[in-house]
C-alpha cells in the first residue's frame, strides 16, 4: 500500500541568515485569531476593549511561560534541572500544552482578582478562542513533523520523511481537527444561548472535550517523555486526567447552579 509522504520544510521562507518558521507563523496566527474572537465577544457584550487588551497581555505571558516550564518539568525534568539556563532557550523549541493551560488559568485568576471580575466568566469566554488557538498550534506541529503517531497501516497513514520512512498515525491532525470541532461547538452554544450560559459550563465543556481527545490520541502517539515508556499511561494522559475531572465537575456545578436559580 502506498502512503502519503509529508516532507514539507519547517522553514516558510529565508532571508540570508534569517528564517521564518511555519510554527512561528501559525503560533502568531493562533494568538491573533484568539484575540479576534475575544474582541467579537467583548463587543457583543458591550465590554471595554481596553480591559480586553490588558487581559490579552496577561494571557500571552501566562501561556508562554507556563508552556515552557511545562515542557521542561513534565517531559525532561532531569535535563533541565541539571541545566537550568536551558529553560530560557525557548528558541530551541519545547512548549507543553498542559503547562500553557495552567499558565493561562493562573494569569486569568490574577487578572480577575486584580480587576474584580468573575473568574469563571472570563474562563468561559476564553475557552472559545483557546480551542481555536490549539488548532493552529497543532497545525504548527504538523509543519514541524513533530508529535507524530505510532506506526500503522491505516489508509490515511502518513510517512513523515523528515523523521523516517515509517507510515504513522497523523496524531497532530487528529488533535487539530478535534480542537477545531470543539471551537465550533463552544461558539455555537455561546451564540445559541446569546451569551447567557451558566458560569462554568463553557469552560467545563472545553476541558472535558479537549482532554478526552488528548487521552484518546495519546494511545496512537509516540511518547514524548522517556521516563514514561514503561508506564501504562503516557505523561500526556496522566496530566490530562485532573483537567478532565475539573471539567466534568464544572459542568455539574453549572447545571446545579441553574437548577438553584430556577427554584
Amino acid at each position: 500500500m502506498e502512503f502519503f509522504e509529508w516532507s514539507v520544510s519547517p522553514i516558510l521562507v529565508s532571508f540570508g541568515s534569517l528564517s521564518i518558521h511555519w510554527y512561528g507563523v501559525l503560533f502568531a496566527t493562533a494568538i491573533l485569531s484568539g484575540f479576534g474572537v475575544m474582541n467579537k465577544i467583548y463587543k457583543n457584550e458591550n465590554k471595554s476593549i481596553e480591559q480586553l487588551e490588558s487581559l490579552q497581555l496577561y494571557m500571552v505571558i501566562g501561556i508562554v511561560v507556563g508552556a515552557r516550564l511545562g515542557h521542561c518539568l513534565f517531559y525532561d525534568p532531569a535535563y533541565y534541572l541539571a541545566n537550568p539556563l536551558k529553560i530560557l532557550a525557548i528558541n530551541e523549541g519545547g512548549l507543553a500544552s498542559h503547562g500553557g493551560g495552567i499558565g493561562a488559568i493562573v494569569a486569568t485568576l490574577y487578572y480577575a482578582k486584580k480587576n474584580k471580575v468573575s473568574f469563571l466568566y472570563l474562563l468561559d469566554r476564553l475557552a472559545i478562542p483557546t480551542a481555536l488557538f490549539a488548532f493552529f498550534v497543532r497545525m504548527g506541529n504538523l509543519m514541524n513533523s513533530e508529535i507524530i503517531g505510532i506506526q500503522t497501516d491505516v489508509p490515511w497513514a502518513i510517512i513523515f520523511s523528515r523523521v523516517d520512512l515509517i507510515p504513522r498515525h497523523p496524531a497532530q491532525l487528529y488533535e487539530a481537527l478535534s480542537y477545531l470541532s470543539i471551537f465550533a461547538i463552544l461558539l455555537s452554544i455561546y451564540i445559541y444561548k446569546k451569551a447567557k450560559t451558566n458560569e462554568g459550563l463553557l469552560f467545563g465543556l472545553f476541558l472535558s472535550l479537549v482532554f478526552i481527545v488528548r487521552i484518546l490520541v495519546e494511545f496512537v502517539k509516540e511518547r514524548q517523555a522517556v521516563y514514561a515508556d514503561e508506564m501504562l499511561l503516557s505523561t500526556g494522559q496522566m496530566l490530562s486526567v485532573p483537567f478532565l475531572v475539573i471539567g466534568i465537575a464544572l459542568i455539574i456545578y453549572s447545571f446545579r447552579k441553574r437548577k438553584e436559580i430556577t427554584l
